[in-house]
């Protein structure tokens, strides 16, 4: 799957609360823009990539009371797909490259808490859900993590490749840092797992924190990692950056996802 084009003008924008750099919060709009890709497999209409959702929105489905933006998201995409502005949800794929948390009050900037009402509202709508974990993603204590993941639909990577409907998708998750610290690993350590999907020739590899490019913010040992694999398109988030996507040198693919949605369709498609 080649990325074509990602096209300017937003379908579509949400107004959601996000916790401001100097405290309290503040409104933003987090864009849907349409990319189009070369190919999709035959029971996949759609593809749609989000990452860095850490905000508060009114939910029309819970009579306007606040919620978290990817459960927002989640379930006006699916209304979106009924009504045919979109692609139908149960034709339509989802990647979640992490951070999907906020406070209830949009005013803590990098909270960390619970994700799980997100990715059940995702799998609710959609025909499938894969992703990695953020550096503020948490999916409850103990054995809760493995029992939330045996749901069918959903997949939480971390050194792993699936193949939902034939697309081949591996991941990463976290971020490099400080193993003490929530959701980091030593960069020897992160590398390792990147190198063991490589090796597997995904044609997606989602991370969180992704590689630079020139111009753009990310990590440039990233970068060196997935430089080489240039039929591969990279799903990341993290770091924001001014344009969703861009080719390396090299050919390979980052779509930067972060605080933003990019649906992937086949080129021609109505």
């Amino acid at each position: 799957m080649r990325i074509l084009s990602v096209e300017e003008k937003p379908l579509h924008e949400w107004w959601y609360l996000n916790a401001a750099p100097r405290g309290g919060s503040r409104p933003e709009r987090l864009p849907l823009l349409c990319g189009w890709v070369d190919a999709l497999p035959e029971d996949l209409d759609a593809v749609i990539a989000l990452s860095d959702l850490q905000g508060m929105a009114p939910h029309a489905l819970q009579d306007g009371a606040a919620a978290l933006l990817g459960e927002v998201l989640a379930d006006e995409l699916a209304m979106m797909g009924e009504a045919g502005d979109l692609p139908p949800a149960s034709r339509t794929g989802i990647i979640l490259a992490g951070d999907l948390f906020s406070n209830a009050t949009a005013d803590e900037r990098g909270a960390s808490g619970d994700v799980r009402s997100v990715w059940t509202a995702f799998t609710r709508n959609f025909r499938w859900v894969v992703g990695v974990a953020g550096n503020h993603d948490t999916f409850g204590r103990g054995l809760e993590l493995e029992r939330f993941f045996r749901q069918p639909g959903r997949e939480l990577l971390d050194g792993g490749v699936v193949a939902p409907d034939g697309l081949s998708v591996g991941g990463v998750s976290y971020i490099i840092g400080r193993p003490d610290k929530l959701n980091r690993r030593e960069q020897s350590a992160q590398l390792e797992r990147i190198e063991t999907v490589l090796l597997q020739e995904p044609e997606v590899l989602v991370l969180h924190e992704g590689p630079d490019a020139p111009g753009l913010r990310g990590n440039p040992i990233i970068r060196e990692a997935v430089e080489p694999w240039s039929r591969l398109l990279v799903v990341c988030g993290h770091c924001h950056w001014d344009v969703p996507f861009v080719t390396l040198p090299s050919g390979t693919q980052v779509l930067n996802v972060d605080a933003r949605a990019v649906i992937l369709r086949r080129a021609g498609a109505k």
